[in-house]
């Protein structure tokens, strides 16, 4: 049978969600209490990779497990012996052929900047430093949806098949004062593919690249030609979506 488990953690202390050789990742404390409680070695399967530092405040996962298994109990015991910084909320047994990361049809990321200097919100926040015009911003991250190649805002030297994604949503809003958060949506992301974006429209909201240079970044396929990555403490996974009925609850 076929299990899917919702949770939600900080990223600050993980080397990302997938297993690391020599780090802690969120994939492998998260197979530890499941095998653990289940007596058996159990292997899930993400619903996508975060990077190090990076949060999610929905994520996803499948397991496969021979006996039923009673959902609010495991949530329960998972969170007595989960450290703090993971969370379960719900596991519900779903369709064999359902995958966690492969039937996801989207995914949305938010990315916090601010723009005074704030002790409550540099731990989850990118401090900005001079002028930035996000009107400008919101201009060059709406053209993101005139493209399917993102090879420009991709970690080099992956295991990716593909570098085509179609972005459904991508814009900047004010929500509070001086505190700037960035929502994308597609059906799937590349590696450091969030982060890649958000410096590039930086320099865009700079003034060192016009919106029309962005898409010229964008056409030209190349992660050198693309702006650096900001810092993963400020990009979260948000939500993760999957066909209408497919999930319990």
């Amino acid at each position: 049978m076929r299990y899917f488990i919702q949770f939600s953690y900080d990223g600050t202390h993980y080397h990302g969600w997938q297993i690391q050789p020599h780090s802690v990742s969120v994939q492998e404390v998260l197979q530890k209490a499941l095998s653990t409680l289940l007596r058996q070695d159990v292997n899930v399967v993400g619903a996508g990779r975060t990077d190090t530092g990076v949060h999610a405040r929905v994520m996803y996962a499948h397991f496969d497990h021979g006996v039923q298994i009673d959902g609010p109990q495991l949530v329960y015991k998972l969170n007595k012996i989960l450290p703090s910084d993971i969370a379960v909320q719900r596991v519900c047994e779903v369709d064999g052929e359902l995958h966690a990361r492969f039937s996801a049809t989207s995914r949305t990321y938010h990315y916090f900047v601010h723009l005074a200097k704030s002790p409550f919100l540099r731990h989850y926040s990118y401090k900005l430093y001079g002028e930035v015009d996000f009107a400008k911003m919101n201009e060059a991250a709406a053209r993101l949806m005139e493209f399917e190649d993102f090879t420009s805002f991709s970690k080099v030297n992956t295991d990716t098949k593909t570098n085509l994604c179609q972005v459904t949503r991508a814009v900047w809003e004010e929500v509070a004062p001086g505190e700037w958060r960035f929502t994308v949506s597609a059906n799937r992301f590349l590696r450091n593919m969030v982060r890649a974006i958000v410096g590039t429209l930086l320099e865009v909201g700079r003034g060192k690249l016009t919106v029309e240079d962005f898409c010229e970044i964008i056409r030209a396929k190349n992660r050198c030609s693309a702006g650096d990555s900001v810092p993963g403490h400020a990009l979260f996974l948000v939500d993760v979506t999957y066909p209408e009925g497919s999930l319990c609850g």
